[in-house]
């Protein structure tokens, strides 16, 4: 078998940050790199799934949502696969920065962790979802799309 592209990039060197993993046509995947691989610092999954409902809910109600195709997890826990249709790179870097500001700061219900809406309703983490995105916010600070090459 064929050894697919995001098994290429050594993991042992990369931090922190937003990169461009590939680009099919007009879709974009952008690794949205959280924590350093192989460190024993991942997300929990309390963590990462709140994490991806409130990423999933923002980036979809924003004005690019006709943009938008996926936002999920990484199985190493250590990030999220950010796809998006002919949006440009200023625009994913700035919505992935709302994104974070707003999830910093959400107070309420998480969207959709219902036990009719959600397969594992009840494994969620508000406040470990926060500490995630405050610390990815601060991570992209001064971050431009000229560094979303790995």
């Amino acid at each position: 078998m064929q050894k697919i592209a995001s098994f290429t990039i050594n993991h042992d060197a990369l931090t922190p940050g937003l990169y461009v993993s590939r680009v099919d046509g007009d879709v974009t995947t952008y690794d949205l790199r959280m924590r350093t691989p192989n460190l024993n610092d991942y997300l929990s999954t309390g963590s990462a799934h709140t994490l991806e409902h409130l990423f999933a809910t923002y980036v979809r109600s924003s004005a690019w949502s006709g943009q938008i195709v996926y936002v999920g997890p990484m199985g190493c826990r250590t990030g999220f696969y950010f796809l998006t249709r002919d949006l440009p790179a200023s625009a994913a870097l700035e919505l992935v920065r709302e994104s974070c500001a707003f999830i910093r700061d959400y107070a309420g219900e998480i969207p959709g962790a219902s036990a009719a809406e959600c397969g594992n309703w009840e494994e969620h983490s508000l406040p470990g979802a926060k500490n995630c995105a405050e610390a990815f916010f601060r991570a992209l600070a001064g971050w431009t799309p000229e560094r979303m090459a790995y």
